[in-house]
């Protein structure tokens, strides 16, 4: 086992629950209160930019941390070829999916809180980030199937 790998690990499972947490958030407590025009346009591009933020420096620290602990722990035939490799290439699958439901929410929300809207982008917005959170239950499932021993 590579020594680096509980740092890797701890770093991409950190950032991962910050993920998950900030879109969950979003979707469940700012989300409704947006569509119901009870937040102000100044509160809610603060939050929707955070976790465009978040999800963006999760994208580098994924790519790092999970790059390596896949490049260390797996080989192709290994990620291709066993259960356990269907399921890290099934987070791989998941994570792209999931940040690409954010970023075009977060622009639904931002382009219209740019021109002074609310209820509008919060509408519009509300699959994609309804969509980016069930990626987010997905992925902790898959996760969590993962870290089960013996299971795979």
């Amino acid at each position: 086992m590579n020594a680096l790998n509980p740092v890797m690990w701890s770093v991409h499972v950190g950032f991962a629950v910050l993920w998950v947490g900030s879109v969950l958030f979003v979707t469940l407590a700012v989300l409704p209160p947006a569509l119901r025009g009870d937040i102000g346009t100044t509160a809610l591009g603060s939050i929707v930019g955070r976790l465009r933020w978040i999800t963006r420096i999760g994208a580098v620290a994924f790519v790092a941390t999970g790059g390596h602990m896949a490049g260390t722990l797996y080989t192709f035939e290994a990620l291709t070829g066993t259960p356990r490799g269907h399921l890290v290439l099934t987070m791989l699958g998941l994570w792209f999916v999931g940040t690409g439901l954010v970023e075009v929410g977060g622009s639904k929300l931002s382009d219209g809180l740019d021109a002074d809207k609310l209820r509008e982008p919060a509408r519009d917005a509300k699959p994609f980030l309804y969509g980016a959170s069930a990626v987010a239950v997905g992925l902790i499932v898959t996760a969590g199937l993962l870290a089960s021993p013996g299971l795979f």
